[in-house]
């Protein structure tokens, strides 16, 4: 062993970044100002590489069939438990809560959460146990409760893998999640559930439009780690997001899910042969943007986050105008978490 020669994977990763050149780094039409023609083709390629574009044409004309099984009244708001049909038999499970006070219709805020077992329950304060709760808190992850308390309608769903919408044998065996076993499956498809999970936010925002509370010209996505995934590619790819807060997420993809053990979830077949993460950050520009992020978090290092962010605010200076506070990254003086501190002003103010 001491005379072999181990996989040069240095090398290898520098061999791929030259013969697989990113087909929509932005700096193209930062030199060309083509960022129309540059958007357009770029979401569209993305949403077909996700497998978005097709699950959008299979589903097409699918009636939503909402319905309620609960409705709690608490102090200051309520919170309604409901089910809409995203694919055939398939139903995502969500929480409601309206606010009792402020001006109807209430802007709208969505809540994906991250990797956890009980998914949304976390995020509406229906906690299992003490522990549970104590954590939540710490971690600033109540991020339903803090958007409801703000006056917006919110919508906490479980995403895609995750709690009701885990499958039944991972479900009962006290498993996380069933990412693995369902991204498998959609990769042999082509498919991805970070195609599949901002579709389902894409049907979530169906049902809003129809609610006689809820303002769907004005909405917000935000929410932690896997929440900040899906927040951010759902900006990228449905232009109907009006602001975006990823928290614990942004940075490159060659800083962190390359290089970093990262749930199966996060990868997308060809990805780098389309765009870096800043690059499909463009995207969302020149809507507001607000990366969330912890100086201390292992899993997305700060540096890269910062070298990410560097390059997004060239976008926005491009796409927007210089000094344009539509753009911003908050670094919390932690780890791997929620940082609100930022978060509700900087809805206020674009929202």
């Amino acid at each position: 062993m001491t005379d072999s020669i181990l996989f040069a994977t240095d090398r290898y990763m520098s061999n791929l970044e030259q013969i697989v050149p990113r087909e929509f780094d932005y700096r193209k039409p930062l030199h060309s100002g083509d960022w129309d023609g540059w958007r357009q083709t770029f979401r569209q390629r993305l949403s077909d590489l996700t497998g978005l574009t097709h699950i959008r044409k299979h589903n097409e004309g699918l009636p939503l069939n909402p319905r309620t099984v609960e409705k709690v009244q608490f102090p200051g708001y309520t919170r309604e438990k409901m089910y809409i049909t995203s694919e055939p038999e398939i139903e995502i499970p969500f929480y409601l809560l309206l606010p009792e006070s402020g001006a109807k219709p209430y802007p709208l805020v969505l809540t994906p959460h991250g990797h956890g077992r009980r998914g949304k329950e976390v995020y509406v304060g229906n906690y299992e146990t003490d522990k549970e709760r104590e954590e939540a808190l710490a971690g600033d992850r109540d991020i339903a409760l803090q958007a409801v308390s703000e006056g917006y309608a919110v919508i906490a769903m479980d995403v895609r893998g995750f709690w009701e919408m885990s499958m039944k044998e991972d479900f009962e065996k006290g498993k996380v999640s069933s990412c693995d076993e369902l991204q498998k499956r959609a990769y042999m498809f082509g498919r991805t559930l970070i195609g599949e999970r901002v579709y389902d936010m894409g049907r979530l925002i169906d049902f809003a439009s129809s609610h006689p509370d809820i303002d769907t010209s004005r909405i917000a996505i935000t929410g932690n780690s896997g929440g900040g995934t899906v927040s951010l590619f759902t900006a990228a790819l449905d232009e109907r997001i009006t602001a975006c807060v990823p928290g614990s997420y942004f940075c490159t993809f060659r800083g962190s899910i390359i290089n970093v053990p990262h749930c199966l979830c996060n990868h997308i077949p060809g990805m780098m042969s389309l765009g870096e993460m800043y690059d499909v950050a463009g995207l969302i520009a020149p809507r507001p943007v607000l990366f969330v992020n912890g100086i201390l978090d292992k899993i997305f290092p700060i540096e890269h986050t910062r070298e990410a962010f560097a390059h997004v605010q060239r976008i926005y200076e491009a796409v927007d105008r210089p000094g344009s506070n539509r753009c911003e990254l908050y670094e919390g003086n932690g780890g791997h978490r929620y940082y609100k501190e930022r978060v509700w002003p900087f809805l206020r103010e674009h929202l």
